[in-house]
């Protein structure tokens, strides 16, 4: 079990690079809010990939930035 402190190291230095990565994705996350939002509020049906192309671009948009985040920005 002791080498697992390798592995929770990695861990922890993703979780604390997650607000700064979302934060760099603003505009994704929003627009995937809104949709999700839409298809909730009252008379709306969210269906499994309505809002997919919203969540593609936050995917997207989510992977680079943790790449950039993570790699000191290389």
């Amino acid at each position: 079990m002791s080498g697992n402190g390798a592995v929770w190291g990695r861990v922890r230095s993703r979780l604390r690079a997650f607000p700064e990565c979302l934060a760099a994705c603003e505009a994704e996350a929003a627009a995937y809010g809104r949709c999700v939002q839409a298809s909730t509020a009252p008379g709306g049906c969210l269906k499994k990939d309505l809002c997919a192309q919203e969540f593609e671009a936050l995917r997207s948009c989510f992977a680079a930035a943790a790449k950039k985040t993570l790699t000191g920005g290389h």
